[in-house]
């Protein structure tokens, strides 16, 4: 099956969250019953205000929390290391160069080392970091910092890809390059993403369905797909489609009550 995009959602997976639950110590109450289904390949940007749960909804997703209820089934075979994850924050180790960072998930994965300097080089080539492979973290800016996390993410050609606020701290034209760049990696891998963000702009630019959840404790107050095309550039930003899908998000979560 191939889309309109230049990628296969062959070895996408698909996954359906049922009345997922979250409470932590003391009584606060995260999750109060998310269900979704995500089909293979999609990109969905998940909203809703700050402290509602979107960061918790992403962490059950991955495994790296447990729910107190409900489930995060996947389609069959499904192997939880082909999923990846990026933060806010690059989380890069400041003593490993570019290319011995973006190494690193396949380190980690038992990749024998002679094959693991090509497939970071290639991570970094999709990403536009050719060049930058013997520096350092602390040579880096926050953008550049933010594409390293990107490859190292890509570079073990996961299923899966959750991004929680990737790009928040950068300035505008830094953050909207990158909105591009990763959509335009998206359409090339066609893995299916689940993105946290705040901004109802990034949302409509970069996703094909935005999912809006409420105040906590957190449920689904709306299920958006935006309707635009497939490639997307600026002049998208500021066509009247762009404005109507941003406008329905915005709307969508004041009815959450950010």
């Amino acid at each position: 099956m191939t889309s309109q995009a230049t990628g296969t959602v062959d070895r996408a997976v698909s996954l359906r969250l049922l009345e997922l639950r979250r409470t932590f110590e003391g009584g606060v109450e995260a999750l109060a019953g998310i269900s979704l289904d995500v089909a293979r390949g999609q990109f969905v940007a998940i909203l809703g205000p700050s402290g509602c749960g979107k960061s918790t909804l992403l962490r059950l997703v991955a495994g790296l929390d447990q729910p107190n209820a409900g489930t995060v089934e996947f389609n069959a075979a499904f192997d939880r290391r082909t999923i990846a994850f990026v933060f806010q924050d690059a989380h890069l180790l400041p003593w490993r160069n570019v290319l011995r960072n973006v190494e690193l998930p396949l380190e980690l994965l038992g990749i024998p080392a002679s094959q693991r300097p090509e497939q970071a080089r290639d991570a970094l080539e999709q990403v536009g970091l050719s060049d930058a492979l013997r520096r350092y973290p602390a040579q880096l800016s926050g953008g550049m910092k933010m594409r390293v996390s990107l490859a190292r993410a890509l570079v073990t050609r996961p299923k899966l890809l959750l991004l929680d606020e990737p790009f928040a701290a950068l300035d505008e034209i830094n953050r909207q390059k990158l909105d591009l760049q990763l959509r335009d990696l998206w359409l090339a891998h066609r893995m299916t993403v689940l993105f946290v963000t705040h901004s109802t702009a990034e949302a409509t630019f970069l996703a094909d369905r935005a999912v809006v959840l409420s105040r906590r404790p957190a449920r689904v107050v709306a299920d958006l797909p935006i309707d635009l095309p497939q490639r997307r550039d600026a002049l998208l930003r500021a066509s009247p489609q762009f404005a109507a899908a941003s406008k329905a998000i915005y709307q969508a979560l004041e009815q959450g009550g950010a």
